[in-house]
């Protein structure tokens, strides 16, 4: 069973930048897609980026592509989110989560754990 636990949330305003973490135990870490996902209030939890096991690999959606970069440390069991130029539209709640595959995915329903989020607020 993987535990996952975000950090690194907050209130900013639009143009500022903030860097999401996520740290992984329970698991081989290294052996896991990671993805972020958000959900806005009223809204359904969608796709912001995912990152093959080594690295090597990242996916992106489009709103949010040339502006937040994913990466992972596999030594320090950590995914982390880099958001830059952040706009209101950016406002969610923001979840890590895991699955051992080995093809990125966008779905929500492909990601076996969760964590329990952290808020990210942007104002203009």
């Amino acid at each position: 069973q993987v535990q996952l636990v975000e950090s690194g949330g907050g209130l900013v305003q639009a143009g500022d930048s903030l860097r999401l973490s996520c740290v992984g135990s329970g698991g081989t870490f290294a052996f896991y897609l990671m993805g972020w996902f958000r959900q806005a209030p009223g809204k359904e939890r969608e796709f912001v980026a995912a990152i093959s096991w080594t690295g090597g690999r990242t996916y992106y959606a489009d709103s949010v592509k040339g502006r937040f970069t994913i990466s992972r440390d596999n030594a320090k069991n950590t995914v982390y989110l880099q958001m830059n130029s952040l706009e209101p539209e950016d406002t969610a709640v923001y979840y890590c989560a895991a699955d051992p595959s080995l093809y990125l995915s966008d779905y929500v329903r492909d990601y076996d754990y969760w964590g329990q989020g952290t808020q990210v607020t942007v104002s203009s």
